[in-house]
Parts: C-alpha cells; structure tokens; sequence
C-alpha cells in the first residue's frame, strides 16, 4: 500500500570524488557498465512511495549528468555548492515551494541502495521525525592522538557505522539546515549531524551492509570484479522484424523519424530496427517475443511508439537483477541510406535503454537489388543482445 505522506529524495551528486582517482567525477563512472549515479537514482525512481526525486549537481555537470541518468524520471537539478551541506541546502530549498511531508536525502557515490531500505527509510522517518540507517560495527576501534599513539578503545557495542539514505520531516531538516546557514556552521559530514546539533533526537533503523559508498579506485575495482561475478550468467538472443512499404512520407528506424517517399505498412509505428532489438533482449530472457507481449490484434497497440516496446525489455532485463552488455542491430534495405544517420540511431537508442553509447552497435546493408528489400518494397532488420544475468543458488540464473 503506498505511503499516506508524501515523500521526496535528494540524490546529492555534486562532488569531484578526487580520491578515487582519474576518470571524472567518481559518480559519473561506469561499474559494470552503468554509471554509478545512474544505479544510485533508479531505485528512487522507481520506487512506488516516492513522488520525486531531487538531484543536486555541479552546473559544469549538467550534460554529462543527462546522459548519464537518461531514462530516469526527475526534477531539474538544483546547483551544487562548494560543501555537501551547501548541496543538501539547494536540493532542500528546490523541494521547498511545493514541499513533502518526508524527505529522504542520498549520496550518488553509494550505488547499492536497493527498494527495501528506501522503504524502511520512509518508515522510520515516519515513526520518528529523523533516523539514519546504520550497521553495526565488527571490528575494534582504537582512538589515536596526534602522533598515533591509541588513548582510548571505545565499546564497539555502542558504534554504528552511518549511511544513506538519511530520513527526515522535511520541515524540521529544513530548518535546522538554514539554521546552520545563518550560525556559520559549514562543517558537518552528514544530515544526523545537523539534526543532532538542532536538537533533534535522531533515531537509527537497520542499513544493508551491501550499501556501501564508493570513495577510492581500489572501492571500483573490487566492485567491478563483485558484479561481474555475480551476473555471471551470460546470455544471448537475435531478433529479425521487416515491414512492407505503403502511403506516407516517412518511417521510423531505430527510434528517429527518417523523410522518406514511403512509408510502413504496420500496427504500431512499424519501427523495424526497434522491433529487432526488442525481440533479441526478450529471446536472450527466453521470455517470449514482441508480439506475445504486444499482440498486434490488441488496438491500444495501433500506432504506438516502438521505444515503449524497448523501454519495456530492458526493464525485463532489470526485473530479473541482469544488465544488457551489448545491442547491435543491422538494418537491410536500399533506401533510405542509413550511414549518415547512425550516430543519431545509437544515440536514441542509447538513450531509449540508458544503456551508455559505446554498448549499442547500428549497421546497414544492401540485399544487392535482390528479393523484397532490393526491390524497395519494404525494410528488414536483424538483432542481437548480449545480456548478464546473476546466477541463483543452484547455479542458474533466476
């Protein structure tokens, strides 16, 4: 059942990450294919009791934030400040004109956050006003002076180790960041520490010790080696689709309205390209094909978009905890000349799947002026997909 109050998130991505090394800011990395921002704002996204999602970027970012979260569903990005705080503050005030009743507040270096935790996030926030997920603390903590020298050994029964997302009434955090503002008090690591200092009493719920924040290049490297282990179960599929020419002045291949003399003869928008690849993720899945999901004798199929059917499969792929490694398809027909639109056709796709554009593969052929294509009478197109799937405990994938 969705929550009766309404809850916000702020997914805080304005930092340079300089301590995991070369390679941009750390959030704007891929592991195992995907950028990290992008792993950490889909399950906000997605999720069903949250009504938005407030991003806070660098505006130097703004065009490599876009594509690296294409697909998503947000709000415009408030600007990063010079501290995290500084950041927490924009995304806050951007919540503020038409403000939730809940907010929960996320650092993109941490991309394993996953439904449930969100969920006990919104329940604790609920139940209490304010709380942190923690997870508790296993090894021995030694307290150091200035030289090195241990002089003290707390309990580690009273330790936790904080994470995000932190949750919060948005009012009372709100004010207790423009409070700090006005103090001068620019110095606190996280929104239970401002809390803490405005007097909140702030309460703790269980974390997930897979939700850990990724800081240095060692942090990407075992994690790279961690995912590819776990989607170990490589799959894949081919697709074939082909349309007939009819009336019109244009088709649509590879999700780009292409001026044509022709067009198709098709119930959705006969996007042959599109058709292809949809069957090859779904034939990799062995989860049917295009028209066992979207049967062409079902009207409110007439004329739809092909990316509907694309965006469909790939969250398929997503259902079941795999990524699409690869996507190539190859367009068979005369005319019109797919060459100078190619990169125009893998950046839609790419932007269709979130997938980044070195993954996607767009090719054409002629059939030689033989058979249907070579008499200009319609457009094939073959696919495939190269999918990763986690293996389940009985050694296959689920």
């Amino acid at each position: 059942m969705a929550n009766s109050r309404r809850t916000a998130a702020i997914i805080v991505a304005g930092g340079r990450g300089l301590r995991a090394g070369a390679g941009g800011p750390k959030q704007y990395r891929t592991l195992a294919g995907q950028p990290v921002i992008f792993r950490a704002m889909q399950p906000f996204c997605t999720h069903p009791e949250i009504a938005a999602v407030q991003p806070v970027t660098s505006p130097d970012d703004r065009a490599m934030f876009e594509q690296a979260v294409a697909g998503l569903t947000y709000r415009a990005p408030a600007p990063g400040g010079a501290t995290r705080q500084q950041s927490v503050r924009s995304g806050l005030e951007a919540l503020a004109a038409d403000a939730p009743d809940i907010v929960l507040i996320h650092d993109a270096a941490r991309p394993f956050v996953d439904a449930a935790l969100i969920s006990r996030a919104i329940v604790a926030a609920e139940r209490t006003g304010a709380a942190v997920p923690t997870i508790p603390v296993t090894d021995t903590i030694k307290q150091v002076n200035g030289t090195g020298d241990v002089i003290g050994t707390p309990d580690r029964a009273q330790l936790r180790i904080a994470q995000t997302p932190q949750a919060f009434r948005f009012d009372t955090i709100l004010e207790a960041h423009r409070r700090a503002a006005r103090d001068g008090r620019d110095d606190f690591t996280d929104d239970a520490a401002i809390a803490e200092w405005a007097g909140l009493t702030v309460a703790t719920f269980e974390g997930d010790a897979a939700n850990m924040k990724l800081t240095t290049s060692e942090d990407f490297v075992r994690e790279e080696l961690r995912l590819a282990a776990l989607l170990g179960d490589i799959r894949t599929g081919t697709g074939y689709d082909v349309h007939a020419f009819g009336d019109g002045d244009h088709v649509w291949l590879c999700g780009l309205k292409v001026p044509h003399n022709r067009g198709f003869l098709a119930h959705s928008d006969g996007d042959v390209g599109l058709h292809a690849l949809v069957d090859a993720i779904l034939g990799a899945l062995a989860d049917g094909d295009i028209g066992s999901h979207f049967p062409p004798t079902d009207p409110q199929w007439k004329g739809a978009a092909s990316d509907k059917f694309l965006k469909y499969a790939v969250e398929r792929v997503a259902a079941r905890g795999g990524r699409i490694a690869n996507l190539e398809v190859t367009m068979i027909c005369e005319r019109p000349k797919i060459g100078p639109l190619r990169e125009a056709m893998r950046a839609r796709i790419a932007e269709i799947t979130g997938l980044p554009i070195e993954r996607i593969a767009v090719k054409a052929t002629t059939s030689e002026q033989l058979g249907f294509t070579g008499r200009q009478e319609g457009i094939a197109a073959t696919a495939s997909a190269t999918v990763r799937l986690p293996w389940g405990p009985n050694g296959l994938s689920g």
